[in-house]
């Protein structure tokens, strides 16, 4: 009762040999039981022909699940027939594979991907490639149960290439930065950056005031308000700590000021560089993501926020750091 059968015809995107019917009769007293039989149908992407009739290509992964499926409905007291059966005439077997015809899904995904492009140069890159990588999972989740792929899919995964790419040019802008005096100190500074705030720009002020600057004080500015004067700026194009090619803002902190080397930070720099610009995955990023989402809901402020999410840096640092051998 998994997705196996599923991935493996999709894979093959070819013409069945033929097809397999379930007939299945649940129990209506056990609705939880009967709620689990539907969701694995769903999950295997099996076509409702009527209520208790399910359709699947006929490939050995999915009479395995369906084996595994029927006696799992035996066990709940319902009953279930897996029926090997093949298409009389060419136009039926067509009729059976536009039961799986998964276009219109992707048609909307691609419509999706392309509102981005609106905020392309107004919107925050990092916001965009978050709501983007979400589609590329719901691409994959269609995917995977496409038994019959059509040019919708291909027009789909190009239109995704296209938006990530594009997205990677804003993420990562060739630009100068602003400079710092040669020997320009960082202590007891103001330091600003750029609303909203989301892991790069929350893990760098947890930087600055944890091994930069501890008398910061840290001011969050609207997207066009000017800068104050004197001030630090980071975490947006052209502030003095930025995007660079290949590194977020945080990243390049830590290589500009020398604590690149300390590899807790460093740890540290993979998990916000995959929640802001994805790229090789990170196992803890998900934790993390989920972390500041909670500190995301329970704060009324960006200084809240702040608080929140020094919270769980504080932790990965512990978690990670090493202290020198003697």
């Amino acid at each position: 009762m998994d997705k196996g059968s599923a991935q493996g015809a999709a894979q093959a995107g070819a013409t069945p040999a033929g097809w397999l019917l379930t007939v299945a009769q649940l129990p209506t007293e056990d609705p939880a039981s009967r709620m689990r039989v539907l969701r694995t149908l769903e999950s295997l992407g099996a076509a409702v022909m009527r209520d208790g009739v399910y359709l699947l290509p006929d490939t050995p992964s999915n009479r395995q699940s369906l084996h595994a499926l029927t006696e799992y409905i035996v066990k709940i007291a319902g009953s279930a027939h897996v029926l090997a059966v093949l298409g009389t005439t060419p136009r039926q077997e067509e009729e059976f594979q536009r039961l799986f015809d998964r276009s219109a899904r992707y048609e909307n995904l691609i419509k999706t991907v392309e509102s981005l492009r609106v905020g392309f140069g107004h919107s925050d890159p990092s916001a965009i490639s978050r709501v983007l990588h979400k589609q590329r999972r719901e691409f994959e989740s269609i995917a995977v149960l496409d038994f019959f792929p059509t040019a919708s899919r291909a027009r789909a995964q190009e239109s995704l290439a296209t938006a990530d790419a594009e997205v990677r040019k804003l993420l990562f802008p060739t630009h100068a930065q602003a400079a710092l005096a040669p020997g320009e100190a960082l202590l007891g500074r103001t330091w600003v950056t750029r609303k909203p705030l989301w892991a790069d720009r929350l893990a760098s002020a947890w930087l600055i005031r944890r091994f930069v600057d501890p008398e910061a004080t840290l001011t969050w500015l609207e997207k066009t308000a000017p800068l104050p004067e004197n001030a630090v700026s980071f975490g947006f194009e052209g502030a003095h700590f930025a995007n660079s090619e290949t590194r977020v803002t945080y990243e390049e902190m830590i290589t500009r000021l020398d604590l690149a080397k300390n590899p807790a930070l460093a740890k540290i720099g993979s998990i916000v560089h995959f929640l802001e610009a994805r790229g090789t995955p990170v196992a803890e990023a998900a934790g993390v993501q989920t972390l500041l989402q909670g500190a995301q809901r329970r704060s009324n402020s960006e200084t809240e926020l702040l608080a929140e999410a020094e919270k769980t840096f504080d932790l990965l640092y512990e978690a990670y750091y090493q202290p020198p051998k003697n």
